[in-house]
């Protein structure tokens, strides 16, 4: 393996890295009462803010001209991701940020499956395909498990009655409702990544693409928000846990 080979590696290691690290900073900010809908405004607005002279300082060479089709698909592209979005953070609220991180593995077999359906991948059942479908199979077979298995609590304080089972099926019922959006926002992941290569064959600028993604998710989380949130609570980046998830999302 090539320095090259070994950077993107690396690379993939640490983009896991900072995915686990903002489910459990989104966690924790929803967890403090702060609204799906209002983290995804505030993270996808401050990133169009950072991204915008970022742009403008490194694509300054000649590229593409913007057409109408490519702005479709740009804001195509943010619709994907703002429902991604969405589906994750709920999945996450109902459940937690450890099966989270577990249904990530979801994401690469999804792809592939649409990468065939869409012909940009072709099924050769004497290649690398066979290793790859089987690696899809045993990824969604996995996250099944996870999803409807959770198991019982370890530690289980004494309660009257039957309280203990009562409470035990609400929380089996939220795991199995949150792995399920967890898995609608594997699928929503997988189409925004076939979405954002077939834009990047045609627009060969990574900034700019991810700065009208920001920007479109931010409008739409905008306009979202002034519809589903009225409280001015929701609206609030205290406790410090909401600012400081936010930030991290944008950082990552």
């Amino acid at each position: 393996m090539g320095m090259k080979g070994a950077a993107a590696y690396a690379g993939m290691v640490m983009a896991e890295f900072a995915q686990v690290g903002l489910m459990i900073a989104s966690k924790a900010a929803i967890s403090s009462g702060m609204p799906n809908l209002v983290f995804i405004l505030y993270s996808n607005t401050l990133a169009s803010l950072i991204l915008l002279p970022s742009c403008l300082l490194f694509h300054r060479s000649p590229r593409p001209q913007l057409t109408f089709s490519l702005l479709g698909g740009f804001f195509l592209l943010a619709l994907l991701g703002f429902f991604a979005q969405i589906f994750g953070y709920a999945g996450i609220q109902y459940s937690s940020a450890t099966l989270g991180t577990a249904m990530l593995n979801l994401v690469p077999g999804f792809t592939f499956i649409l990468a065939i359906i869409f012909r940009m991948e072709k099924l050769d059942w004497r290649g690398s395909s066979i290793a790859k479908s089987m690696g899809t199979v045993v990824s969604i077979a996995g996250a099944f498990i996870v999803t409807f298995y959770k198991g019982s609590p370890i530690l289980m304080t004494p309660s009257p009655s039957n309280f203990p089972d009562q409470l035990f099926l609400s929380q089996q019922s939220n795991w199995v409702f949150g792995g399920l959006l967890l898995a609608a926002d594997c699928v929503m992941s997988s189409a925004w990544l076939i979405l954002q290569a077939s834009i990047l064959k045609k627009y060969p600028a990574e900034l700019i693409i991810n700065f009208y993604y920001c920007f479109f998710v931010a409008i739409q989380s905008a306009a979202a928000s002034l519809i589903m949130e009225r409280g001015p609570g929701a609206w609030s980046l205290k406790p410090s846990t909401r600012f400081i998830a936010v930030m991290y999302s944008v950082s990552r």
